[in-house]
């Protein structure tokens, strides 16, 4: 695991760099991220060419995340897996710490490569270390690198205090370098979609860290990591069901907040998966089921807004009682309009709903819901664990239409409530994992393909 003392000291950035290396040395890797983050996973992806998967052991549960972690090293045979912490490697919820980095870390008996930021310490940068190796859950701190230095001076200061005091090694030193600065936003980083340059930040990475770095010693601590027990075959590569239905997935700049576990769970519960680019195509392909996922829609209300055939078949199909899952941005594009920077867009209008924009979050964090009632998607009294970020909300500040959830813990739709329910759509400001809702895969291609066989009797 990479971790770090604090957000934003660098754990990133070398996570980056080491799955640049470890992809052009030939090592097959996959990476993990811990958290509901679906950023850094995209920015994981095109470091190493292969998924980053996330593992939340608060909304997934402990079992699942093991599960999740054997599962994907199992699939890709040979490979090495990369863990990016979140936060501070001791921050989270619960007070015991399971659900931090270091709790995550202690589950899966993973070293941790921590990284300090070197600015305004000298040798008391121990005392920061010897904290972290004191709290609970205690893990192995295996190696040390200082991000941000400032002079050969302060290094060699921070580096005999910490081999001195703590019997930790330190693996590399990165000077300060506002070249390596990732482009963030108010969630943190931007997308990859929307970086111009995230190739070169992440091949600028790699040489920082090769440079800078003891490669073959972080390396070596891959190979430190105790084995884990693994389960039986069966049930740690379940058998993908045959192709059932086609369910259709908007996937581009605008709707690119998608859980590679979601895409698994669809696909191993028989669905075909088309992408569906909202700036390019005119309207929707031959499919049985929708997947809107979040994203930054009104970075792009302008082009979904004039793309009037896809906004009118996406309508019709729901109308017609096509299957849809929609989550905050997929939410927002099937409103009645969105007011962004004081210009109102007219949008798909399945839902009587007008969306406004505020200054500052409405929803941030981790999200508890339970089921009022059964529908298509859902039983009664189900309670679901999920992440919201929005900055949105109705206009009015409630809503007409029928909704799924009452809010336990957070905001969704209207502080009180949440998910929608039309028809066969259910959308919400939720962002749910598949491991967190597991009928949910199964539950959609299944309405899909009842979908699928109404439309195959109407034709004759």
């Amino acid at each position: 695991m990479i971790s770090a003392s604090w957000k934003s000291a660098g754990k990133t950035t070398v996570s980056l760099g080491l799955l640049r290396l470890l992809a052009e040395k030939g090592r097959p890797v996959v990476s993990f991220k811990k958290g509901p983050d679906y950023i850094d996973p995209m920015w994981h992806r095109v470091a190493s060419g292969g998924e980053c998967y996330n593992l939340d052991t608060w909304m997934m549960g402990e079992e699942a995340c093991r599960d999740i972690f054997l599962r994907n090293c199992v699939r890709k045979a040979g490979s090495i897996a990369l863990i990016e912490g979140n936060h501070g490697l001791h921050d989270g919820m619960d007070m015991a710490g399971a659900d931090s980095s270091a709790g995550l870390a202690a589950l899966l008996d993973a070293p941790v490569l921590l990284v300090i930021d070197s600015r305004r310490m000298n040798r008391g940068v121990a005392a920061q270390v010897l904290g972290l190796q004191a709290m609970p859950p205690k893990v192995r701190i295996a190696g040390v690198i200082l991000n941000h230095v400032a002079s050969s001076r302060q290094e060699s200061k921070q580096r005999q205090a910490i081999e001195t005091f703590c019997n930790v090694p330190v693996l590399g030193a990165i000077p300060s370098d506002t070249n390596l600065l990732l482009p963030e936003r108010h969630l943190g980083l931007v997308t990859v979609g929307e970086a111009t340059d995230a190739e070169t930040f992440i091949r600028d990475a790699a040489e920082q860290v090769e440079r800078n770095c003891d490669f073959a010693a972080i390396r070596a601590l891959f190979d430190d990591a105790p084995p884990l027990p693994l389960p039986a075959a069966a049930d740690l590569l379940p058998h993908q069901k045959e192709s059932t239905a086609r369910i259709g997935v908007f996937r581009d700049a605008a709707f690119c907040f998608y859980y590679p576990g979601n895409l698994d769970a669809l696909r191993d519960a028989g669905a075909e998966l088309v992408f569906i680019d909202t700036f390019k195509s005119g309207g929707l392909p031959e499919i049985d089921g929708l997947y809107l996922g979040g994203g930054f829609p009104e970075s792009f209300f302008r082009e979904l807004s004039a793309n009037t055939g896809l906004l009118r078949d996406v309508r019709e199909r729901i109308e017609a009682g096509m299957p849809t899952w929609a989550e905050c941005g997929g939410l927002i594009y099937l409103c009645r309009s969105a007011t962004w920077d004081g210009r109102q867009w007219p949008l798909a209008g399945v839902l009587p709903v007008d969306i406004a924009y505020q200054r500052k979050p409405v929803g941030c964090g981790y999200l508890e819901l339970e089921s009022r009632s059964a529908s298509s998607w859902f039983s009664e009294g189900e309670m679901l664990r999920a992440h919201e970020f929005h900055y949105s909300k109705p206009d009015d500040g409630g809503v007409d239409l029928t909704c799924q959830f009452d809010v336990v813990r957070g905001f969704g739709l209207t502080g009180r409530e949440d998910g929608l329910l039309y028809r066969n759509l259910f959308a919400s400001y939720a962002h749910f994992h598949a491991a967190a809702n597991p009928r949910w895969a199964g539950q959609f291609v299944e309405l899909a393909e009842k979908f699928r066989y109404l439309k195959s009797s109407e034709n004759g």
